[in-house]
C-alpha cells in the first residue's frame, strides 16, 4: 500500500521573505569587469540551480549545428537498452558532414552512436539513433521537442536530430544551456562527454574503434567536464561546455563564435569569480501529528541548511516544500526520517533535505477498566439511592 502525503507550501510572501535578501540588505559586491566576447550569444548558467549568471543575446533564438546532438544523445541513453547489438539503419547513416564511420551493414549498440555523436560529432551516428529510438527521423524529432518543452525550452525548435541546417531549426544560447543541465543529470552522458577519447565495438564485423573528442577544452582546461561542439555555415562555431571548480558548475553556450575555446576560459574565469556560499535557512517549528503515543504531535527537523551559491552576491530565487505523511504511529524512534524539504527553482527541483523526529513517540497502552464484582454493583446503588 502506498504511503499518502501531505505537502505544505509556504506562501510566497514569506518565501521571499525567507530566501530573497531585499536589495538593502543585500552585500555589496564589486563585480569585476565582463570579457570582451566574440560570440554573438551567450550563457553562463549555474548547472545546479539554473540561474543564469550572465548573458548576452541569451534568449534569441539561432542555429546551434551540433550542439544539437546534446538532446539526440539523452533521448537514446533515457531509450535503454543501451548494450544491445542492432544492425543500423542503412538509409539514416547516408548524411554529409562529420561521421563516426558507419557503413551499411553495421552492427552497433546505442552506447556506442551515443558516443560516435559526443566525441566525433558523428552525423551517421544521430541519424541511426534517432530511428533505432522512435523508428524514424520524423517521429524522432517529435520526441526532441517534446522533451525540449518539458525542459523548458521555450525559444527552441529541433527540425534535425544532427543539428545540420534545416528549416526552423534552432534554439537560444539559454535554452541550450538547460539542455546541458538537464543531461548532465544523466550518469552516462556525463560520463562520455568528458572523455577525450573513447573505444568502443562496431562494424560488420564489430572491432574496437577509438574516437577523439573535438571538444578541446578538455585538454586546454583540467576543470572542464564537457559536453559539447558544433558548426555549420549558418550557426557559425557553437560551443556547449561545463566547468567544475570548487565545488560548483558552470554551463558556458556561445554561438556564432569565431574565438569559443577562449572566451569559454574567460567567462569561467569570470563567472567563478562573482561565486559565494548562500546559506538557506531552515523553516521554524516543523512537527508531524501522532497517534498511539504520548505525544500528539512531534517536531521534525533537517540536521543542517542548505548551501547554495549567491552569484555577485545575489541569492537564487528558491521555493521551499514541506512533504509529510498526514501523522505518524507510535512507536517512532528519535532520528527516524518521516519527510522531506523540497527547494524548487524557475527551472524544477533543486535539492531535497531530508526531515527526522527531534523526540521519541513511545506507545502508550490503554488500560482495561477492572470489572465489579456484582456485590460493589450493589452497594454502588444503594449508596447513590
Amino acid at each position: 500500500m502506498k504511503r499518502k502525503y501531505r505537502v505544505l507550501s509556504f506562501a510566497a510572501g514569506f518565501l521571499m521573505f525567507l530566501l530573497h535578501l531585499p536589495r538593502n540588505m543585500q552585500r555589496a559586491y564589486a563585480v569585476p569587469d565582463r570579457p570582451e566576447l566574440s560570440a554573438k550569444a551567450c550563457a553562463l548558467m549555474d548547472a545546479e540551480t539554473g540561474q543564469l549568471v550572465l548573458g548576452m543575446n541569451a534568449q534569441e533564438k539561432r542555429p546551434m549545428a551540433s550542439t544539437t546532438k546534446i538532446m539526440t544523445t539523452l533521448l537514446t541513453l533515457e531509450s535503454g537498452d543501451l548494450d544491445k547489438p542492432f544492425t543500423v539503419d542503412s538509409e539514416a547513416i547516408h548524411v554529409e558532414g562529420s561521421s563516426m564511420g558507419l557503413q551499411e551493414g553495421d552492427t552497433v549498440t546505442k552506447r556506442a552512436l551515443c558516443a560516435g555523436m559526443l566525441l566525433p560529432s558523428g552525423n551517421d551516428a544521430a541519424n541511426a539513433a534517432a530511428v533505432a529510438v522512435a523508428g524514424s527521423i520524423p517521429d524522432f524529432l517529435n520526441l526532441m521537442n517534446e522533451r525540449a518543452k518539458k525542459i523548458g525550452m521555450t525559444r527552441s525548435y529541433f527540425s534535425t536530430p544532427s543539428g545540420l541546417d534545416a528549416e526552423g531549426h534552432g534554439a537560444s544560447a539559454e535554452d541550450m544551456a538547460l539542455l546541458a543541465r538537464e543531461a548532465l543529470k544523466n550518469p552516462d552522458f556525463a560520463a562520455i562527454c568528458r572523455k577525450p577519447s573513447m573505444t568502443v565495438t562496431f562494424g560488420n564485423p564489430p572491432c574496437a574503434r577509438t574516437l577523439t573528442n573535438t571538444n578541446k577544452l578538455l585538454k586546454m582546461d583540467s576543470t572542464v567536464i564537457g559536453v559539447k561542439t558544433g558548426f555549420t555555415d549558418a550557426a557559425g562555431r557553437c560551443l556547449v561546455s561545463a566547468c567544475t571548480r570548487g565545488g560548483r558548475t558552470l554551463i558556458c553556450v556561445t554561438l556564432f563564435d569565431r574565438d569559443d575555446w577562449n572566451d569559454h576560459k574567460k567567462l569561467y574565469d569570470y563567472g567563478f569569480s562573482l561565486a559565494e556560499d548562500c546559506t538557506l535557512p531552515l523553516p521554524d517549528s516543523l512537527s508531524i501529528a501522532a497517534e498511539g503515543g504520548s505525544e500528539t504531535a512531534i517536531p521534525v527537523y533537517a540536521r543542517e541548511p542548505l548551501t547554495l551559491t549567491a552569484w555577485r552576491g545575489i541569492p537564487p530565487e528558491i521555493t521551499v516544500s514541506v512533504l509529510l505523511p498526514p501523522f505518524l504511529t507510535a512507536p517512532v524512534a528519535k532520528g527516524t526520517p518521516v519527510g522531506e524539504l523540497v527547494y524548487s527553482g524557475e527551472h524544477g527541483e533543486v535539492a531535497r533535505l531530508p526531515l527526522y523526529t527531534a523526540k521519541e513517540l513511545t506507545a502508550v497502552k490503554n488500560e482495561p477498566k477492572p470489572r465489579r464484582s456484582f456485590f460493589a454493583w450493589l452497594k454502588e446503588i444503594f449508596r447513590t439511592g
